[in-house]
């Protein structure tokens, strides 16, 4: 099981994220958008810089759902290697045949 602090610190980066997306986003299209000004896009880029690092998407680490491990996570299961060894041993993860010779 994954330290709770770490769980944590990655769920509050997630909530970051989503709320400060649009700002972002919009920040982004003015820095990208090689019509305006350069002065007005320079603007744009320190104001993006002046956001907090957290609120930034490539921050959010995956993490299993079950224990909370961040490394080899499967995407499509939402879970760790492990945990889907342990839940497919007992049976819980439909389709998963557990084969061993």
């Amino acid at each position: 099981m994954a330290k709770k602090s770490a769980i944590e610190t990655n769920e509050r980066r997630r909530k970051l994220a989503t709320s400060q997306a649009a700002k972002r986003a919009r920040l982004k299209a003015i820095v990208n958008d090689k019509s305006l000004p350069i002065e007005e896009r320079f603007q744009a880029t320190l104001k993006l810089a002046q956001m907090p690092r957290n609120s930034a998407k490539i921050r959010i680490r995956n993490r299993c759902e079950v224990t909370g491990r961040p490394r080899a996570f499967y995407r499509k299961l939402k879970m760790s290697r492990i945990a889907l060894r342990e839940l497919g041993n007992q049976g819980m993860v439909p389709g998963l045949v557990k084969s061993s010779w």
